[in-house]
């Protein structure tokens, strides 16, 4: 399926909605809690001209559809889920691109499972001991008392306080419909606000330490594309985690925060094309060589 509409996979944790755009080697894109995967439409559009871009919706508390009461959505357990996503759609191997804590998640696959990774891009995300930063490692513990996730939805219920809590995370507006659109499942479903809980509840910095300490004997070329303008993901977080890695370069996203996707898109989908396209002529090279 290539012409962008809307599908879903049956996974053993449940359903999960995507979208597969263009054809070519195939780009999987992965974004974070309280976000689904319209985060990357300007990127995939961009990219679909000359790329598979499969943008999924994943269970992390804006998606439709409550994964099984029993699925694992634990940082882990949400390695497994895009494992079994990919499964799902015969894909061997992506280049795999993060955002926010979709970044912390495609770095824990990329360290544990390598050889489905052809290439790693990390937008500004979750690294080593941030995951999450301040003042969003607050939630976990909320999270775990009884009736934890309601009580930290209820603030949402205030238009201002939604806008200004998700415009701390891009540099350019986003529209207050989407930001609703955002939130309306895990606010209007039980099973949708458990499903988020798995994951905020089970974020912690020895997930990605462990996967920095993976990434350390990853084999294949990763790209951080990281927007300059961000309040919680600082490049110095960057630069820490890309010289643990052998082959790993920073590119500057100005003009953007969090959500560069969002921000600066054309620089987003530019910087992946660039990397993919470099990275297959180094491929190629040996081969022609010979």
């Amino acid at each position: 399926m290539t012409n962008g509409e809307r599908a879903t996979a049956a996974l053993p944790q449940g359903t999960v909605a995507y979208r597969d755009l263009g054809q070519g080697e195939p780009l999987l894109f992965v974004h974070g809690l309280l976000v689904d995967g319209r985060l990357w439409d300007g990127v995939a559009e961009r990219l679909a001209t000359d790329h598979r871009c499969i943008v999924a919706d994943w269970p992390m508390g804006s998606h439709r559809i409550a994964m099984n009461p029993g699925a694992d959505l634990s940082p882990t357990g949400m390695v497994e889920v895009i494992v079994a996503f990919m499964d799902a759609l015969g894909l061997e191997q992506v280049t795999l691109v993060g955002n926010d804590s979709g970044g912390a998640i495609s770095q824990m696959l990329a360290a544990s499972h390598p050889d489905r990774v052809r290439r790693l891009v990390l937008t500004n995300c979750d690294t080593l001991e941030h995951f999450p930063p301040f003042p969003f490692s607050l939630m976990g513990p909320v999270a775990r008392l009884p009736g934890g996730m309601t009580a930290l939805a209820l603030p949402f219920r205030v238009a201002a306080i939604r806008r200004f809590t998700y415009g701390m995370l891009a540099e350019q507006p986003i529209a207050p419909e989407l930001i609703d659109d955002w939130l309306a499942p895990s606010m209007s479903d039980a099973g949708v606000r458990e499903d988020a809980r798995k994951l905020t509840v089970g974020a912690h910095k020895r997930h990605t330490l462990a996967a920095a300490e993976g990434l350390r004997s990853f084999e294949r070329p990763v790209r951080f594309a990281w927007g300059t303008d961000d309040r919680f993901f600082k490049r110095a977080h960057a630069e820490r985690l890309a010289a643990m890695i052998p082959d790993a370069r920073i590119e500057p996203v100005p003009g953007a925060g969090t959500f560069s996707p969002l921000d600066q898109p054309e620089r987003v989908a530019d910087l992946i094309a660039g990397f993919v396209a470099e990275d297959s002529s180094a491929d190629a090279a040996p081969e022609s060589t010979a």
